[in-house]
């Protein structure tokens, strides 16, 4: 598709080597496992801890719903913080966003793992957690984007896929560190678990914020970004810029990234606390199900990053998407058996499509954007479609209620997502632009 005059970056083609695309793009990976470690963390929490130590004035189904929606805000965080962090990697740098997410969401979720809870403080608990959740919000709403802008920008234009999808495969990996934490602390007595077993796992972001920061600290710059600010091409207000001159785009990336965001929550979050608070499922059997389809995560994204390159990212999206509608009925259907084989597998089944869509959004929604807007057009599509869909978990949740504890509202939920992301790769296929480029070497 010919690209508008207005999106075009004028210019010399920058100089990308692809020597360094790995080194960056793995230092991109390890800097977002580790922070969406810290963000997985609380999804988690909410559906075993957070329901009965935060909101204890309430009834447990109220409880519950008290504690999705805290977990909800996170998600309606993100387009603020994808404006914020998106002026500041369009306009500054990549790399100084990209330091400053880290930081943040790794005091923030420190911070939650010593919070008092409402027998202690009170109203103040659960207030201060949705502040706490509200930071981690921000930070990772700038923080995707740059990380995949940053890999992508590093690339040659024909390896893209495959290092846009490395960066992906920290979301599986941080879910294999948060899940397996999780499970340490809940072999603890119950007593214990509840008093001080679950603040571990979010003591635990300060070393790993240091590790973090130590790498980021190493990357270099975007080459595609020094060369727009030797070209005085920076955009004054990036996000307005996006709105006014690719609104169309914003738009088929939100589509894209639904399921990659929605999807995954529906099958861990709202699944985990399904499984264990309605149908009865020992929570172990549920938290381990996802260490186990965060291994078949891995393995899936790998391969769809290097399908991405042949076939191009759109149409993995799209077949990602349409395959997930046609299994979200059976997939619900098996975790009902309370059988923890099928749990495990229909869990294992559901990242697994959700995954074929995840592993290519880097590689789809950073070609939808030019250079000069690639960091907010990246962010706000990606996080708009997060806090459009990061409440599904509470909306499955309340429709339980009018199901009668029944599934099916959340399996139907789960196939419209899919289908609109279906929607979102046909069209975000036509519309890719790509970078001029010249390659110092392979």
């Amino acid at each position: 598709m010919t690209t508008p005059q207005s999106l075009k970056t004028p210019g010399a083609p920058p100089t990308v080597s692809g020597k360094d695309a790995g080194k960056i793009a793995r230092a991109a990976f390890v800097g977002t496992a580790l922070e969406w470690y810290d963000y997985y963390l609380f999804g988690t929490a909410a559906a075993l801890v957070f329901n009965r130590l935060f909101f204890t004035d309430l009834d447990p189904t109220a409880a519950l719903l008290a504690s999705f929606a805290t977990f909800g805000v996170g998600f309606a965080a993100r387009p603020i913080g994808a404006v914020l962090f998106g002026y500041i990697g369009d306009r500054y740098g990549r790399r100084p966003a990209l330091l400053t997410t880290i930081v943040l969401i790794g005091v923030a979720t420190a911070l939650i793992g010593l919070l008092p809870d409402f027998e202690a403080i009170g109203l103040a608990a659960p207030i201060l957690l949705a502040v706490l959740r509200l930071v981690q919000g921000l930070a990772v709403g700038g923080e995707w984007g740059g990380a995949v802008t940053m890999a992508v920008e590093h690339a040659p234009a024909e390896k893209r896929g495959r290092y846009a999808a490395l960066v992906q495969i920290g979301s599986p990996v941080a879910t294999l560190m948060a899940s397996a934490a999780f499970t340490l602390v809940l072999l603890f007595p119950s007593e214990t678990f509840d008093a001080w077993g679950w603040r571990i796992p979010f003591l635990l972001a300060i070393p790993m914020l240091l590790v973090a920061l130590w790498i980021r600290l190493k990357v270099e710059e975007s080459p595609i970004f020094k060369d727009l600010l030797a070209q005085e091409d920076t955009a004054k207000v990036p996000a307005l810029e996006v709105f006014r001159h690719a609104g169309g785009r914003l738009f088929v990336a939100v589509l894209a990234a639904l399921l990659g965001v929605g999807g995954f929550y529906m099958i861990t979050t709202f699944a985990v606390s399904y499984g264990a608070n309605t149908l009865g499922v020992d929570r172990n059997v549920m938290v381990n199900a996802t260490l186990v389809a965060a291994v078949a995560q891995i393995i899936v994204t790998i391969l769809m990053g290097r399908l991405a390159e042949k076939v191009g990212p759109g149409k993995v999206t799209m077949w990602g998407g349409i395959l997930t509608a046609i299994l979200a009925f059976p997939i619900f259907a098996m975790i009902d058996t309370k059988s923890p084989l099928l749990i495990t597998l229909a869990i294992t089944l559901g990242i697994m499509l959700i995954a074929v869509a995840y592993a290519v959004n880097g590689a789809l929604l950073t070609e939808l954007f030019p250079a000069r807007l690639r960091y907010s057009g990246v962010a706000l599509g990606y996080n708009i479609a997060g806090a459009t869909s990061g409440f599904m978990p509470m909306i499955a949740t309340a429709m339980l209620g009018v199901s009668g504890n029944a599934s099916w509202g959340a399996a139907m939920i789960l196939a419209i997502i899919a289908l609109l992301t279906a929607v979102g790769g046909f069209l975000g296929e036509r519309m890719r632009v790509q970078d001029k480029q010249i390659v110092a070497d392979a």
